[in-house]
């Protein structure tokens, strides 16, 4: 099945995704450490179920494609997804165009909709939720916002403000929980109490993750 959806204005993001088993939620205990991420060949006892939706958008100060910062994220720059889901792993890869050049960025997938402020993405989205974690506290624990529980897609752009970056993760995203992919102001931290930080949202696109 394949589904085309096109939005028009000025940065454009495309979202290739290819769903397998349905569920994105491994059956971990949510206070246990997530499973690291890597190559891991995945069980081929049954053939995998795959759709196809391919989804355009483009950023403008007034949205439904959000760019909070024009200066960082120009109206005309682009960004492209490919999302690929198959028993039980997750391949997000993104390329970008015509940002700031040698710049350095922060990407993740995040839980709502873009919106005009922004905030109302919401927080990153967990494969394991963090416990301690509210609307108003996001996650900081190294045990939790990490590359291997949440998808992180830093980048630095090149002398052309070109730039590709790309992650895998072992489990699939949950229908309906993942909705944006944010760009931020520089790179992730990893330290305790500012984990999976990257500084203020400077851009939003909307993604059709499954």
């Amino acid at each position: 099945m394949r589904r085309t959806t096109v939005f028009a204005v000025g940065i454009a993001v495309t979202a290739l995704i290819a769903t397998g088993c349905s569920s994105g939620n491994n059956s971990a205990n949510p206070s246990s450490t997530p499973p690291p991420s890597g190559s891991s060949t995945a069980s081929t006892s049954a053939e995998p179920t795959t759709a196809v939706a391919d989804s355009g958008g483009a950023f403008s100060a007034a949205g439904p494609d959000f760019t909070y910062n024009e200066a960082a994220v120009p109206i005309g720059s682009t960004l492209t997804a490919e999302v690929d889901e198959a028993d039980g792993m997750t391949t997000v890869d993104i390329q970008v165009t015509g940002l700031q050049p040698d710049r350095a960025y922060g990407a993740h997938a995040h839980t709502l909709a873009c919106g005009p402020t922004p905030s109302d993405s919401g927080p990153h989205y967990q494969n394991q939720k963090d416990p301690a974690a509210t609307p108003e506290t996001p996650s900081s624990d190294p045990a939790y916002a990490n590359t291997q529980n949440e998808v992180w897609l830093d980048f630095t752009t090149d002398s052309a403000g070109n730039a590709s970056a790309a992650t895998m993760v072992e489990w699939e995203f949950r229908p309906g929980e993942a909705q944006s992919i944010v760009i931020h102001d520089h790179r992730t931290s990893t330290e305790p109490g500012k984990a999976g930080m990257a500084g203020d949202r400077l851009a939003c696109v909307p993604v059709q993750f499954p």
